[in-house]
Order: structure tokens, then sequence, then C-alpha cells
């Protein structure tokens, strides 16, 4: 008599529960490549504005007190004493105050958007900004797009001569807001 060959009962149910335990532990994983991407998508901004600021602000410190500028692209700029006017840039004149690019133009100059429906076509979602205050910058599809959540702000500085404030959370912050 030939014995046949296969596999048993028991061994077809511990391989369905090896797999299924297997899957247990690598679907949380996966749900969160989402977030991952929105946080990702984050600090690629952040870093965009940071240097579009250091970038603005260098152009700014040597077009201070120069006169009037002619822009590639058309129109003029014009860096005043006191840090306020505008600089020339790739897309024509940009706004600054105090050297660096105001609330609402840092968002150009990062290249993440020149008007609010681009900005929001591109995933960005931006609050803030008029009159020095400060610029909320969040992720668009986050669950929480407050300053505290899945965003970062950008603050004008005080004085001539000081720096923007850029507050980030913290990677807690973010992986429960994200």
């Amino acid at each position: 008599m030939k014995r046949q060959a296969g596999f048993t009962l028991i061994e077809l149910v511990v391989v369905i529960v090896i797999l299924g335990i297997l899957a247990a532990t690598a679907l949380p994983r996966f749900t969160n490549l989402q977030r991952d991407a929105r946080i990702a998508k984050l600090r690629a901004g952040l870093g965009a504005v940071q240097a579009a600021s250091g970038m603005i602000h260098g152009k700014a410190l040597v077009r201070q007190g120069q006169g009037a500028e002619t822009c590639p692209v058309g129109g003029n700029a014009t860096v005043t004493p006191a840090g306020g006017g505008a600089v020339c840039t790739e897309n024509g004149p940009l706004a600054i105050t105090l050297l660096y690019p105001n609330g609402t133009t840092i968002m150009t100059a990062a290249g993440l958007g020149a008007t609010g429906a681009e900005r929001l076509a591109n995933g960005w979602v931006i609050t803030g900004g008029a009159a020095g205050g400060p610029t909320t910058v969040s992720v668009e599809g986050a669950f929480n797009t407050t300053a505290a959540g899945c965003a970062f702000t950008y603050t004008l500085p005080a004085a001539l001569g000081a720096a923007p404030t850029i507050t980030v959370p913290t990677d807690a912050t973010l992986n429960a807001n994200c």
C-alpha cells in the first residue's frame, strides 16, 4: 500500500495561525503610511521655508539701501534701510519685512505655491500671516491642522537684526495629529 503525502489538518491550522499572527503585527505598520507621508511632506515644507527665508534674507542684506533693482521678469524691487520693500526673485518682486519674507510671501519664496488655490491644490493649508502675525502651515488631510497639530508656524522677527521664529511640534505631537 502506498502512503499518501500531504499536509495534515493540524499542520494547515498551525500555518494559518502563524500567518494570522504575522498579519496582525504587520498591518498596523501599513496603516501608518499615510501619516508618515504627511509628516514627511510637512518636514519638506519646513525645510523649503527655512531655506527660502535664509536666501531671501541674504539677498535683502545685499540690496538694503542700494536703490531700485529691475527684476528680470518685470517690476522693480527696492530694499529700504529699515528692511522693508521687496527683492527680485525668479517670479518677480517679493515683499519683505525686516529683511525677511513676510507671512504672506514666504510660501511663494519657498516654492510651495504663489496663490491660495495653488497651495491648496498642492496639499498645503495656510492660515494667518497678516500684519506680521504668525503664519501657520499645515498639511491637507491631517487630523489636526492647528499650530499644535500637524503644522509649523513661521513668525517674523520682532525687530531688524533678529531672525524669524519657526516653531515645529515634537515628533510625538506629529505622530498623534498628522
